[in-house]
């Protein structure tokens, strides 16, 4: 049997890097729509059920909208993962190797400048803002909420990130990060209404996945971050 070229070879190999890498992309994508999903329901089928506008929901009306919108976060979640498992042996839950004494620091600096931010942007603790707000009730599905978009934004982060590593075998960029900040930060730069909370959000998610891999892509660990730089 004739032995293929290295040439032949390194074209087989280039077209299975590009598949394997909008397979990862496609799956970020596919987290991405998930987030979205969310603007459908507020914007278009809950206005239409309730007769008024989101920001005229009572309480149990916003509390039925955010755990609809948490169960299909879920279930876009766990799509994503099993996919990931199945089609690129990509297995989300390896655990990362040991971070050293320098990336503890990187880490816990970039969570310090996300928490800085997030302060001076609410005049002030954001958890004790949103808890006088909201009420006891509200501020707890606030909060559950608030876990799963987490879980979806670090999603688009891990699988952007292994998409252009395989395109461009590089592993020190942070593509994920780059990644989420353009598709989450356009997201909330239409949901707020304002470039300046786009552009907020674009550079959270920029950090967000600085902190992927500052953290050995370990997903607990970043999981347990982005949890603390997001939500407090």
């Amino acid at each position: 049997m004739e032995k293929k070229s290295k040439t032949q070879n390194r074209d087989i190999g280039d077209t299975t890097c590009k598949k394997q890498g909008m397979d990862y992309l496609w799956l970020a994508l596919t987290a991405f729509g998930g987030l979205g999903l969310e603007a459908v329901y507020a914007f278009a089928l809950e206005p239409m059920i309730y007769g008024c506008e989101m920001r005229d929901w009572n309480t149990w009306q916003t509390l039925l909208h955010w755990t609809v919108t948490c169960v299909t976060w879920g279930f876009v979640a766990w799509y994503t993962i099993r996919k990931a498992k199945r089609d690129c042996g990509f297995d989300l839950f390896k655990k990362g190797g040991s971070v050293r004494l320098w990336q503890w620091i990187a880490a816990i600096g970039c969570a310090a400048i996300c928490l800085a931010s997030t302060y001076i942007d609410w005049q002030g603790s954001k958890l004790l803002i949103e808890f006088m707000q909201l009420g006891a009730l509200k501020f707890i599905f606030q909060y559950i909420y608030y876990l799963f978009e987490v879980v979806l934004f670090m999603l688009i982060i891990v699988y952007g990130q292994k998409a252009f590593e395989v395109w461009f075998r590089k592993a020190n960029i942070p593509y994920g990060g780059i990644v989420v900040a353009l598709t989450w930060g356009m997201a909330h730069w239409f949901t707020k209404g304002t470039l300046a909370a786009g552009l907020y959000s674009a550079f959270g998610g920029f950090c967000f996945g600085a902190m992927y891999l500052l953290l050995n892509r370990d997903i607990k660990r970043t999981y347990a971050a982005l949890c603390v730089m997001f939500i407090l």
